[in-house]
């Protein structure tokens, strides 16, 4: 199943990247929300999508909200995984379109349970 992992810092896509690969995806990276809603566009199959919220040219919040605007993305499940820890950023990020919301640091079993919470296969144990 494909995913992306959109984050400016490059570390922070190597660490995601890396814990979805071990839990059976085959991900994608994208530097900002740009790169990303172009990405997506370009591949609608793709399952899964772990944004953070804040970078340069289209911020989180705005590839969320663009995404769940576009019909023929419906299938993408979006997690917020962002230093954002007010309730109210959890809020407005949530009703914009995202599925779920992690915030760093983060652990390998808290993407899996996630995922789990979403209905998404994980390598290591069966969707919900």
């Amino acid at each position: 199943m494909k995913a992306l992992v959109v984050d400016d810092s490059r570390a922070i896509r190597v660490i995601l990247t890396q814990m979805l690969k071990a839990l059976g995806y085959q991900p994608a990276e994208a530097r900002h929300g740009r790169e990303a809603y172009l990405y997506l566009q370009a591949n609608p199959d793709t399952t899964l999508a772990l944004i953070d919220w804040n970078m340069p040219e289209m911020n989180g919040l705005e590839l969320v909200q663009a995404v769940s605007a576009d019909a023929t993305l419906s299938g993408v499940r979006m997690v917020m995984v962002t230093t954002e820890i007010e309730m109210s950023q959890m809020v407005k990020a949530l009703e914009a379109g995202a599925h779920e919301y992690v915030m760093k640091p983060f652990t390998k079993a808290t993407i899996e349970d996630k995922l789990r919470l979403l209905g998404l296969p994980t390598s290591t144990g069966a969707a919900a």
